[in-house]
């Protein structure tokens, strides 16, 4: 198996025993991602671009795009955010969206409102 980290300085870096990234032959695994600053200023849709800014960031690293996305999975603070962060996240793919799911969980690190993680294929 070949197996290689993948890292962008300009995602944020991880803040546990994670990457950002795992390449294993032609398949991507980014963790989930979410927004620092943007938390902070509580602007959700803002929140939710820079958390699709950090995956293409990432994506790019390791010399894919938001086209070789495969799954999603989106991780929601409350439900209720699901329009605007579906508006933001649907920006990213002009066609042939990946497959997703979409759930509310209880609380994200940092005490964020979204947090995303996708796979993607070369």
């Amino acid at each position: 198996m070949a197996k290689k980290i993948i890292f962008s300085d300009k995602a944020p870096a991880p803040i546990g025993p994670y990457s950002q990234a795992v390449l294993v032959n032609d398949t991507l695994y980014v963790s989930g991602q979410i927004a620092l600053a943007e938390a902070e200023a509580g602007d959700k849709k803002a929140e939710a671009r820079q958390v699709m800014e950090n995956i293409g960031y990432i994506l790019t690293a390791a010399g894919l795009s938001y086209s070789n996305i495969v799954k999603s999975s989106i991780f929601l603070k409350n439900m209720d955010d699901f329009g605007l962060v579906n508006e933001v996240y649907g920006a990213y793919f002009e066609s042939e969206p990946p497959a997703r799911e979409t759930v509310q969980v209880a609380k994200l690190p940092k005490d964020v409102n979204v947090e995303i993680s996708v796979i993607a294929v070369a």
